[in-house]
C-alpha cells in the first residue's frame, strides 16, 4: 500500500452528521459517505501478537478509516487464543508511536482489570503519546472465565456497574481538577484522598469516552452523565432502535442537546465481490455466512451491504465498528473501503 501521506483537512460535524470532529486525508474522506464514520475492531485474545495488530493498525490508517480499537480481553472465547493475550494498553501504546493520525481506543475496557487511578494514568500517558488520539471505551466487566483464569476478582453484576459509576466519577475527576489542586472522592467501592490528579491528557476537557450495551437503566444514564458516545454492538435493528431511544431519553433528561452524543455500532465484517469470496472469509475464521448474515449487515456484497446498513443509518447509527476477526486479511479492509463505502453515497 501507498505509504505516502496527503494533506489532512477537518470533516465537520456539520458534514458529517457526528458530534465530534474528525481530520482524515482529502483523498481518504470517501470513508465518510453518507454521514457515517468508520472505523476498524479486532480481538486480539482470539489469537493476536502486537505485530499483528499494528499491521491492522498501520493498513487502517493508511486506507482512511477513522480509527483503531481493540478489545480488553484476556482469554479466547473459542479456539487456543495462541500465542496468547496482550494487554490492551500496552499495546495502545506502542502502537500509538508508530502511527500519526488515526484514533485509538478500547471497545471496551473492563472496570474490573484495573484500578481508576492507575487506568487513567495509563489512557492520559498514550493520550500524550499519541498527541491526542485516545478514546476509553469501558464497561463493568462479563467475562467471568478471563477473570477466574488470571486471578482477578468478579463480582456480583450490581457491584460491577458500582465499580464502573465510580470509575468514571474518579477518572474524569482527575482528568479535570485544576492542575495545582487537589482531588478527594468518597464512594462505596472507591476513596481518592488529596490526589495532585497527574498526569493530565492531551485532549482537553480530556479523551471522549464511550460506553456501550443493552442495559436498560443504569446504561442510558451512565452514558448520559459521562460519555461521548454510546455503542450498541452486534444487535438487531430493533433492539438497536430500542436502546438508542432509551438513551435520547437519558440525554434530554440530563439537559444535553441531542447531537452531543454519537451513535455508533459493531459488526462482524465479510464482505466479497461474490458468495465465493463471503464464503471463503467466513471460513478463515470459523463461522457459517447463514449464521454471519443472520448476526451482521456487513455480511454480503457491497451493494448488499449498503441496503442492509442504510436501515440502521435510518435508525441513528453514526459510525460502524468493523470487527476484523482475521487480522491477517488486510485485503479485507481495502476491499470495504474502495468497494463498500461508495455505495453509500
Amino acid at each position: 500500500m501507498c505509504q505516502e501521506q496527503q494533506p489532512r483537512r477537518s470533516v465537520s460535524s456539520s458534514c458529517t452528521k457526528l458530534a465530534t470532529t474528525v481530520t482524515v486525508d482529502d483523498r481518504l474522506a470517501r470513508l465518510y459517505a453518507g454521514g457515517v464514520e468508520f472505523r476498524v475492531f479486532v480481538e486480539p485474545q482470539q489469537g493476536a501478537t502486537y505485530a499483528d495488530q499494528l499491521g491492522v493498525a498501520r493498513a487502517a490508517e493508511q486506507l482512511g478509516y477513522s480509527a483503531f480499537f481493540r478489545s480488553d480481553h484476556y482469554v479466547a472465547m473459542s479456539g487456543d487464543g495462541l500465542p496468547g493475550p496482550t494487554d490492551s494498553w500496552v499495546t495502545l501504546a506502542g502502537i500509538a508511536r508508530e502511527t500519526s493520525t488515526i484514533r485509538l481506543g478500547t471497545m471496551v475496557t473492563s472496570a474490573t482489570f484495573r484500578f481508576p487511578g492507575p487506568l487513567a494514568i495509563s489512557v492520559a500517558q498514550v493520550d500524550e503519546m499519541s498527541g491526542g488520539r485516545v478514546e476509553l471505551g469501558l464497561g463493568a466487566g462479563w467475562f467471568e472465565a478471563e477473570h477466574q483464569a488470571y486471578a482477578i476478582p468478579f463480582p456480583p453484576l450490581g457491584e460491577r456497574f458500582d465499580r464502573l459509576t465510580e470509575q468514571l466519577h474518579i477518572i474524569t475527576g482527575l482528568w479535570t481538577t485544576p492542575v495545582g489542586e487537589k482531588f478527594d472522592y468518597t464512594g462505596k467501592r472507591y476513596t481518592v484522598v488529596e490526589s495532585p490528579a497527574l498526569p493530565k491528557p492531551v485532549q482537553s476537557p480530556h479523551p471522549p469516552i464511550i460506553i456501550g450495551g443493552s442495559g436498560a437503566k443504569r446504561t442510558p444514564a451512565l452514558t448520559a452523565q459521562f460519555a461521548a458516545e454510546f455503542n450498541m454492538p452486534f444487535a438487531p435493528l430493533d433492539q438497536t432502535k430500542a436502546q438508542f431511544d432509551r438513551v435520547a431519553a437519558a440525554v434530554t433528561a440530563a439537559g444535553r442537546t441531542p447531537d452531543s452524543l454519537t451513535y455508533s455500532s459493531a459488526f462482524v465484517v465479510c464482505a466479497g465481490r461474490d458468495d465465493a469470496e463471503i464464503a471463503r472469509r467466513a471460513a478463515a475464521i470459523g463461522r457459517e455466512v447463514d449464521e454471519l448474515r443472520s448476526n451482521s449487515p456487513l455480511v454480503r456484497t457491497p451493494a448488499e451491504i449498503a441496503d442492509k446498513l442504510g436501515a440502521y443509518i435510518e435508525a441513528g447509527v453514526q459510525r460502524v465498528y468493523l470487527q476484523l476477526l482475521d487480522m491477517s486479511d488486510l485485503d479485507h479492509l481495502e476491499f470495504f473501503a474502495s468497494q463498500v463505502v461508495p455505495q453509500l453515497d
